[in-house]
């Protein structure tokens, strides 16, 4: 080899050791960054109810609803995640599932307990059976509107009104844009009754006070007002990227389906992708943790930042009565416990 020939590869590695340098201490920087603005989890959320809120601390959840003398009643349940008890229940995607079924187990829960306290209802009075029946048939009547309107018009009208089942990929976004467009729709449809706008400023509430919380400062109105009433991790942010995975492994299991059936319709379609909604809401839960845990990098704001504009419908600016309902809230939960964690800063790692 010649001289020539020797220095024109020694450069050639000088130049990529440089290269290879730089995209080091790039990642490096990344990293550092990431670890210096890190901050300590806890497991802190709520969810707005009628006339209240009701928060969710490590080891128990409380509500705080303003019952029609103006009064704040609040009620406190201790509660241990089944994920607590069963390590293999807290991998990734599994724990996900695990925590969607728990907050839709409470709220439900405490949205029935807001309703006796804000309309007076007597809770000690037994329910007949027919009353029961009804009950069971009004939530079965729910949960089939929103399967009907949410899941299966958008894959009857992509299948069967447009014919685009051909395509998995191409199926799958154009009814996942539809399934997103109802999604909106609805929200912005629900917002103009005046119930759910004051359910809005509760939601907004209770955003302001976690990130009171979060933030190490005293629980009051003073500290809280400030703050804005959109949260990254809110359960309205976790829809929509619920709704917006969907839509690729939607796509990847059609693909996988259809290579061993043959033809994909409506039916089929229903078979795979109904018992697979919880794996893609656990998958959902994943990357919302990681959204909120990386927000100081630009791409993943990027990726956060419809579910953010989502919550300009969601949310509303409270007034200082039912933000103070928000702050007994998260008070009552705590408890005793208070004092060993206000004062330090956080990230919330609840999805209300």
């Amino acid at each position: 080899m010649t001289n020539s020939v020797k220095n024109t590869v020694l450069q050639k590695l000088n130049k990529l050791t440089v290269k290879v340098e730089l995209m080091l201490k790039r990642k490096f920087r990344v990293l550092l960054r990431a670890f210096l603005t890190a901050q300590q989890s806890i497991l802190v959320g709520g969810q707005a109810i009628i006339e209240g809120v009701m928060m969710r601390v490590p080891g128990a959840y409380a509500i705080a609803v303003r019952n029609p003398q103006g009064e704040i009643i609040t009620r406190r349940t201790e509660f241990t995640s089944i994920t607590e008890k069963y390590t293999l229940l807290k991998q990734p995607v599994i724990r996900g599932m695990i925590a969607l079924f728990e907050s839709m187990k409470m709220g439900v829960k405490t949205l029935n307990e807001s309703a006796e306290i804000a309309y007076e209802e007597d809770s000690t009075a037994e329910m007949s059976f027919k009353d029961k029946v009804l009950s069971f048939l009004g939530t079965v009547l729910a949960l089939s509107i929103g399967l009907g309107l949410f899941f299966v018009t958008p894959l009857f009208v992509t299948g069967n009104l447009l014919h685009l089942s051909d395509t998995a990929f191409t199926f799958n976004i154009v009814s996942g844009v539809i399934r997103i467009a109802l999604f909106l729709g609805y929200l912005w449809a629900i917002s103009l009754m005046d119930d759910v706008k004051r359910l809005f400023q509760y939601h907004g509430a209770e955003h302001k006070t976690v990130y009171t919380f979060e933030a190490g400062k005293e629980l009051n109105l003073e500290s809280a007002r400030p703050f804005q009433t959109q949260h990254p991790r809110c359960g309205t942010s976790f829809i929509f990227i619920v709704l917006l995975s969907s839509i690729i492994m939607f796509a990847l299991i059609d693909s996988v389906v259809k290579s061993f059936v043959g033809e994909m319709n409506l039916q089929v379609r229903l078979l795979t992708h109904l018992p697979l909604i919880p794996f893609v809401a656990g998958v959902g839960y994943e990357i919302l943790k990681l959204t909120s845990k990386y927000r100081h990098l630009a791409w993943v704001r990027a990726l956060a930042a419809p579910g953010i504009w989502l919550q300009n419908i969601t949310t509303s600016e409270p007034d200082d009565e039912q933000l103070t309902v928000a702050l007994e809230s998260l008070k009552f939960a705590f408890g005793d416990d208070l004092e060993k964690y206000q004062g330090s800063t956080y990230v919330a790692e609840a999805i209300d």
